[in-house]
């Protein structure tokens, strides 16, 4: 039985296994966590996940891990764009103000003036998830997106009503988060 916890699942049935436990949880799975339930390197994790998202599975790699982006959602949800400007040191301001008022940030996007439209997944809800993405941030020591365009960037925000859109937009306002023109 020893042997048979040991055993590295392979190729096919692998990738069946990380697609089934990425549907079955509302949580992100992390390729650490995948390549320890299958005995594998992270590396044939990240492999396997390209794999499936060729297939069109709708997979999607974020700080927290990867999530199975789910088409039927019982609940309606609103989407915005919104542009916003600001150094470094308040992007933690910026996202649990947004996350305070009921508000998802999907992404942040930058016009890089070699590379065109850079977009990047975020996808927290949470003052938590906020937590863990600017802890990977600093862990990884890597750059945000927009400091390649001085501050300036693109969130696609969604909530489950325009009124809590509205509020989150109206607060970065104020808060001096929202580019004007």
């Amino acid at each position: 039985m020893k042997d048979q916890e040991n055993k590295k699942i392979l190729g096919e049935e692998r990738r069946q296994l990380i697609l089934s436990w990425l549907m079955q949880t509302d949580k992100p799975l992390s390729g650490s966590e995948l390549s320890k339930k299958t005995n594998v390197s992270r590396q044939v994790i990240v492999q396997d996940i390209s794999l499936l998202k060729a297939r069109n599975e709708p997979i999607m790699a974020t700080a927290q891990g990867y999530v199975y982006l789910r088409q039927n959602t019982p609940e309606q949800t609103y989407e915005q764009i919104i542009a916003c400007q600001h150094a470094p040191d308040r992007v933690r301001d910026e996202l649990t103000l947004l996350v305070d008022h009921g508000v998802t940030i999907k992404d942040v996007k930058v016009e890089h003036p070699v590379y065109g439209d850079l977009t990047a997944p975020i996808m927290v809800s949470t003052r938590h998830e906020v937590d863990q993405y600017l802890q990977r941030i600093q862990e990884t020591k890597a750059s945000y997106l927009s400091q390649l365009t001085d501050g300036v960037h693109l969130h696609t925000i969604s909530a489950n009503s325009p009124a809590k859109l509205a509020a989150a937009c109206r607060a970065l306002e104020q808060a001096g988060f929202l580019l004007s023109s």
